[in-house]
């Protein structure tokens, strides 16, 4: 059984409240009733990750600013997608991407995907963070690791992505002793591959584990070759009841 290895002050209390993070879907054109869906009164959405192609793409895209506006006006935050490649891509590349975004889309934040998890690699996300904030104060950053980093990345994002993979590795996933120190709020699970059946296992598992912001999908990525957050999971509007009445014990 999953579990913390030392207990988290109030992880079973009814007040912390689990949201949504969608991180990202196929592009509008493909997609639009998906992106409409998210515009529902009602959604718990903490945020949604907007990816153009790998990023904003060479030229600002009138369907993806519509979806970004619409979103706002419904309250969510839109997040540009930036790809740290486990620390290859520069930090200039990475900056050039976040104008575009901000230009172009008025972004409310950023997903650094791909972020590195090691402490070697901590002081050069901490200067592309310093600098994301420069461009945009108040902007709203999640570190995209898919696993627990070392502890100190905390101190310098909003969000942690602390799990992304399938959903037969989340059932007997651990988190370490040290995101005991933080509220739920700092810390976000993407699952696929989550049977409709287990659904409300997945959703213990989150809360006992200490995450409030949470994607969890019946979507599989069949080996690597299929991207299983492009479409919408198929209880979709399950989980969107379940998490915006509050995930039981």
């Amino acid at each position: 059984m999953p579990y913390l290895t030392s207990t988290r002050a109030g992880a079973a209390s009814t007040d912390v409240r689990t949201g949504l993070g969608v991180p990202g879907l196929a592009h509008p054109l493909v997609a639009p009733g998906e992106w409409e869906d998210l515009t529902r009164p009602g959604t718990p959405l903490h945020w949604v990750v907007l990816n153009i192609a790998d990023g904003p793409g060479a030229h600002p895209d009138p369907r993806c600013l519509a979806v970004a506006g619409r979103l706002r006006n419904a309250g969510v935050r839109v997040l540009g997608h930036l790809d740290a490649a486990r620390g290859a891509r520069s930090l200039g590349a990475m900056i050039s991407d976040a104008h575009r975004y901000l230009d172009w889309y008025q972004v409310d934040g950023f997903f650094l995907d791909r972020c590195p998890s090691e402490r070697a690699a901590l002081p050069e996300i901490r200067r592309t963070v310093t600098t994301l904030r420069v461009i945009r104060d108040d902007a709203h950053i999640v570190l995209g690791h898919g696993t627990h980093p070392h502890p100190r990345y905390a101190e310098h994002a909003d969000q942690l992505v602390t799990f992304s993979g399938s959903w037969a590795d989340y059932r007997w996933s651990q988190a370490p002793e040290w995101s005991a120190d933080h509220p739920p709020e700092r810390f976000c699970h993407f699952v696929h591959g989550v049977p409709h059946g287990h659904l409300d296992e997945a959703l213990r598992l989150a809360r006992w584990q200490g995450a409030g912001t949470i994607y969890f999908t019946d979507r599989t990525d069949h080996g690597g070759r299929v991207d299983p957050w492009e479409t919408m999971p198929g209880y979709w509007d399950e989980i969107v009841s379940r998490v915006g009445t509050g995930v039981s014990e």
